[in-house]
């Protein structure tokens, strides 16, 4: 699931350092968010350099465990994970294990411990939030040569073993970009935010969409209604037919699955933007655009590292990884046939922005929608400054509370 801890606060030394790190998978830094598995294989016949930092072992494929707490065609946070993770097919020597619907419990120790014993996994990737702390610190431990990526999760220097890394992505970007065209959608100037948890990274697309919203129009509004959990499908319908009764016109959300959203959108005649995967077959009429993730590069990328033989351990490959729309790790959803030629020119522009680095959301003077200054005025926050791993407010515009 998508899930995030709590904010982790390192020195600036380290902070540079992992900057500093940057490799083809873009920024990275320092500031960490059935039984038996089915696999795909690569050409058998071609070798390739073991991930292992000894040069004895050295493996014709390389076996990558993938596992995922729902199913693969949730419409969203899963679904996404298995179309990046089906990225892999293309490289050879390659041989990709998968489970679905492994709950965040010792289930996934098990299924951890099987694919590396019985299929040969020599790096895993647990994509669910709750799978990290004990589940992938105990096998870590267990297996120290092999390698644990996980999507997300913490990771402490000095404290977290060192075949564990972490990845995420800054998907509110392409959030802020949805915003846009969600303004220039809207007649009412309303637009409704179905999300899980006041967490700092749900929050952060909350308030990215609605900057992106408020840059159009600065007087659009966004409702948020928060259900207490990543799977609550009654209560997402319940959410959106109420923010529709409410005179919403635009929904979106942050939940594991957007399905029941997206669907319960189109019946009421409203427009929706997605999240995590494309939903527009569930709405066609009102789908305007999404934020996606993009793990197929992320994945190709880690896998290309790992048959050169650089790995966790021998520093070769950094144990946090991040990046936004410029390293590849999110997308837009193609626009559907609502999305207006000003609309599509605006997020084009707030795109290419992003794409050659010189947007900033978050800038002072910003205030909270309690009146409160949250940023001053001359101060501006980059993607990658650990303020944002901090948030813990509601941006002005937004109509809702965190309790």
């Amino acid at each position: 699931m998508d899930r995030q801890h709590p904010p982790l606060i390192l020195p600036r030394r380290q902070i540079l350092r992992g900057l500093l790190g940057t490799t083809a998978f873009g920024v990275t830094s320092r500031l960490w968010t059935g039984c038996t598995p089915s696999s795909e294989t690569g050409s058998p016949n071609s070798s390739t350099t073991s991930p292992s930092t000894t040069a004895s072992s050295s493996p014709k494929t390389l076996a990558l465990g993938f596992i995922y707490v729902g199913s693969k065609d949730d419409y969203g946070y899963n679904q996404a994970h298995a179309e990046g993770k089906t990225g892999l097919s293309k490289l050879p020597d390659v041989k990709t294990l998968e489970e679905a619907s492994v709950p965040e419990t010792t289930a996934v120790q098990e299924t951890m411990r099987n694919m590396i014993s019985q299929d040969g996994a020599t790096a895993l990737f647990p994509t669910s939030f709750g799978y990290f702390d004990p589940h992938i610190l105990i096998l870590a431990k267990e297996f120290p040569e092999v390698q644990f990526f996980h999507c997300g999760g913490l990771y402490q220097e000095g404290k977290t073993p060192s075949n564990v890394g972490s990845y995420f992505g800054y998907i509110d970007e392409a959030q802020y970009i949805a915003g846009i065209v969600a303004a220039h959608t809207s007649k009412s100037g309303k637009l409704g935010f179905i999300a899980a948890k006041p967490i700092a990274q749900v929050l952060r697309n909350i308030n990215s969409y609605t900057l992106g919203a408020r840059s159009i129009n600065p007087k659009v509004s966004t409702n948020v209604i928060f259900t207490g959990d990543w799977s609550q499908p009654v209560k997402e319908a319940e959410a959106a037919n109420s923010l529709a009764d409410q005179g919403v016109d635009v929904l979106t959300c942050h939940v594991d699955s957007p399905k029941i959203i997206m669907e319960t959108a189109e019946k009421r005649g409203i427009f929706c933007t997605g999240y995590h995967a494309n939903q527009a077959n569930l709405a066609p009429k009102g789908y305007l655009t999404g934020a996606e993730w993009d793990w197929a590069n992320i994945y190709t990328q880690y896998a290309k590292d790992l048959l050169a033989g650089k790995t966790l351990m021998n520093n070769g490959i950094a144990h946090l990884v991040r990046g936004g729309l410029k390293e590849g790790f999110c997308k837009l959803s193609p626009y559907g046939a609502a999305v207006t030629a000003a609309a599509k020119t605006d997020a084009d522009a707030a795109q290419a922005k992003f794409m050659n680095g010189s947007m900033v959301i978050y800038k002072g003077e910003l205030k909270d929608n309690s009146g409160k200054v949250v940023i001053p005025a001359g101060k501006e926050l980059t993607q990658q400054d650990i303020e944002l791993e901090k948030m813990n407010w509601l941006v002005e515009g937004v109509i809702g509370s965190l309790s």
